[in-house]
This record gives structure tokens, C-alpha cells and sequence, in this order.
């Protein structure tokens, strides 16, 4: 099916329930498209976000619609785009979606609604004044491949109505009705997928014997695993906090994590790595369709010679195989780097990932910096914070992370 006219509009709680569906159906749609983040990015951080819906506003028409669509007669989004203002002197001013994790970005029905969104992105972002909108896709935009011209007509509520019959696909610029803007795609990151078969035990057969003894080696030293829910929130911020002080990044708050586990009650647990009852190693998971996130993984430096990461991740892949999942998501990694070829050794198989940067301020690419990449300009100010003590970066971390869109 494909649609003559849609109608734009932010986010109601009411949309809750379809919109989740949506990103549920939608072959694009993960964990960190549903609405849910929504309530633990304001509720923990502040942060104004900025989550648009795109409803059919005519009859629908019988074409047919892009293979990842999730349109049906039922639903009537037809496309969403989760958006977070994130605004610091220090760190920039952008609309990120999503920021803290490696996927977002637009989900729409086809090609012109994903334009039509994009358009309404940037019309949001000259509002607010943003420097630039990020968007992280696992899938390339189309509409950032072939620019268009997009016919919008305003009305009330917040919303704007848009004739798909009016975009053009032969048009290079959109400047006729947005002004001239500079964009680029970086894909040097790719997310690290491992196949599942149905049993752990089948799973464990398949591992190369080297694999096997490094996962059975922290067992016969005496670490256990646990896996859990906010009972093991106090042993998981405790590592967290310490490697990330270690790593001379801020940490997250600990009430983000506590957030995340109360949103996403049953998908989302934590698990624990104990030497000697004490937390060795820990990890945040969240189930999602058929695919067990990580986001966070942790491990103390000074156990490092019991290998608790690998338990760790044996403990994760184990509970993923064992509860139906059909991929685990060991995350973002930077080909031939030491956590890609970690995780490479799992059997895992790279999927790139693609970023999408719009600058609003005329920017040339060469110097439209991402500020993630450019970590050599903060050594010092990461030694500095390795030197901190662990209880001081709980304090202050938080305050500095969530101006931080990584």
C-alpha cells in the first residue's frame, strides 16, 4: 500500500501501544526504536525529546509498499522518528536519535515517508536551533542517498501534512523548500551479531576447543554467575562505575540503569560474575523480538586473570540460547580493534552500522567533526579522571554523561 497525504504530529501517550507495535512488525525496528526510552531518557536525564509519528491522513492506495513495511489497516502509523535534544556548551547542541546506543533513526512504510520525516527533522531542528541532527541506522537512509524536495502544507496541533505525490525523486537538492544543508554517512562501526541454535549445549559443541577451555577456566577457579533484576543493581554499578572510571569515561547514573530495568520489567536483567561473593564482572541485557541486547558489559582489571568476561558473555549467550532468542547482539565494534576480534571469536558476524550526520550550519563534511572520534584530543582529561576516586566519578559522572550522545 502507499499513501497519498500523511500528517506528522509529535507523540501522544496514547500512540504508546501502536507506536511499539509498529517498530515491533517493522524489519528495521529494534530495541531502541520503542517508546519506552522515551520515559528513561526525561525521567532520568531531563532531556527534551522529541519523538515524531507519521499517520495516514488519505485512504490508503493499493501499491505496494517498501519490503520492510509494517503498514496495515489496523495501525495507522505509517512511520516514527524517536528524536532526543541533547544541548551543552561543551558538548553541542543536537538532535540525536537515539542517543547513549548504536541504533535509531527513522522506520517509515517507504521511501517518501522517510523523506518526509527527515524534512520535518530538520524543520524541528531550525526551531530549535540545533547544530545538527544524528541518526543511527542500521539500514542507509535512501532519502540521504538521492535528495528530495518535499511539498509541505502546515496545520494545527503541532503537526504538518505532506503530499507524497509532490516529492520528486530527479530533484538534487532540498533547497527549494528547506534551505541548503550539508549531510554525511559514516559506516566505520559495525554491530557484532551471533546466530543462536536452540540449545546452549549445541552451541557449546560448535566453539573451537581453545574458546571452550577460556569459558570453562573461570568456572574451575570458583566464579559463579547470577542472573537477576534491581536485587543486583548495587553489585552491577559497582563494577560499572569503577571500570568506567578505569576506562576514564563519566558513567551513566545509576538511576538510569534502574530506569531501564523497571521500563522494560522481564526483558531486561542484569547479570553478575562473582569471585568469592564479590562482583568480578556484570553486564545489563534486554530482549527484544527474537534478539538479546548488551548494552553495558563490565569487568574489574584486577580479576582479569580468572577470565571473568568470559563467563560473563558464556553466562549471556547460555541464557539467550536457552530462552528462545535467535541472535545475541554483542554490540558496536571497530574492525580489527581488540573488542572486535573478542567477539569475532564467538562465531559473531558483523552488520555495519550507518550514521547519518545533517549539519544545519552549512558545515562542510571535513569539518563537520564528531567529536566521538576524535578521542586523542581529550587524553589528558581522561588521564585526569582515571585519577579520580571511584566515588567522586558516581557523583560527577552522571552530571557530565548525559550531555554525552555516546
Amino acid at each position: 500500500m502507499a499513501l497519498d497525504m500523511i500528517t506528522i504530529r509529535p507523540y501522544r501517550t496514547t500512540d504508546q501501544q501502536a507506536w511499539d507495535k509498529y517498530v515491533e512488525k517493522h524489519l528495521q525496528g529494534t530495541l531502541y526504536h520503542l517508546s519506552g526510552w522515551k520515559n528513561v531518557i526525561e525521567k532520568t536525564y531531563s532531556h527534551k525529546t522529541y519523538y515524531l509519528v507519521a499517520v495516514n491522513s488519505l485512504k490508503l492506495k493499493a501499491k505496494s509498499p517498501r519490503k520492510d513495511t509494517a503498514t496495515n489497516s489496523i495501525n495507522p502509523i505509517v512511520g516514527i522518528l524517536p528524536l532526543v535534544h541533547l544541548k551543552h556548551f561543551i558538548f553541542g547542541n543536537s538532535l540525536i536519535s537515539i542517543p547513549y546506543f548504536d541504533m535509531g533513526g527513522i522506520l517509515a512504510d517507504n521511501d517518501e515517508i522517510e523523506k518526509a520525516l527527515l524534512c520535518e527533522a530538520i524543520n524541528l531542528g531550525k526551531k530549535l536551533k540545533v547544530d545538527n541532527i544524528e541518526l543511527r541506522h542500521i539500514k542507509s537512509i535512501s532519502c540521504l542517498n538521492k535528495s528530495s524536495k518535499l511539498k509541505a502544507q502546515s496545520s494545527k496541533n503541532n503537526s504538518t501534512n505532506y503530499d507524497l505525490s509532490a516529492i520528486s525523486h530527479e530533484l538534487s537538492t532540498m533547497s527549494n523548500q528547506l534551505s541548503a544543508i550539508s549531510y554525511a554517512t559514516k559506516s566505520h562501526k559495525v554491530r557484532m551479531l551471533l546466530e543462536l541454535p536452540d540449545s546452549s549445549e549445541k552451541l557449546m559443541k560448535s566453539f573451537k576447543s581453545k574458546l571452550r577451555s577460556q569459558i570453562r577456566k573461570p568456572m574451575k577457579e570458583g566464579l559463579k554467575s547470577r542472573i537477576g533484576g534491581l536485587e543486583l543493581l548495587d553489585d552491577f554499578y559497582d563494577v560499572f562505575s569503577m571500570n568506567m572510571r578505569d576506562l576514564g569515561s563519566p558513567v551513566h547514573s545509576k538511576h538510569f540503569m534502574k530506569n531501564v530495568i523497571e521500563t522494560f520489567h522481564g526483558k531486561a536483567k542484569i547479570v553478575i560474575i562473582y569471585k568469592e561473593n564479590k562482583p568480578a564482572a556484570c553486564s545489563l541485557i534486554v530482549g527484544f523480538k527474537r534478539i538479546l541486547e548488551n548494552p553495558w558489559s563490565s569487568a574489574l582489571r584486577k580479576y582479569r586473570k580468572h577470565n571473568p568476561n568470559m563467563l560473563l558473555y558464556w553466562t549471556m549467550i547460555e541464557y539467550a540460547c536457552d530462552f528462545g532468542y535467535n541472535q545475541f547482539d554483542f554490540g558496536r565494534s571497530t574492525p580489527g580493534e581488540g573488542t572486535y576480534n573478542f567477539k569475532k571469536q564467538w562465531g559473531a558476524k558483523s552488520e555495519t552500522l550507518h550514521w547519518h550526520y545533517v549539519s544545519l550550519k552549512g558545515n562542510k563534511f571535513n569539518e563537520f567533526e564528531n567529536k566521538s572520534d576524535n578521542s586523542s584530543k581529550y587524553n589528558k582529561a581522561i588521564r585526569y579522571w582515571q585519577n579520580l576516586p571511584v566515588n567522586l566519578t558516581k557523583l560527577i559522572g552522571p552530571i557530565i554523561r548525559k550531555h554525552i550522545g555516546l
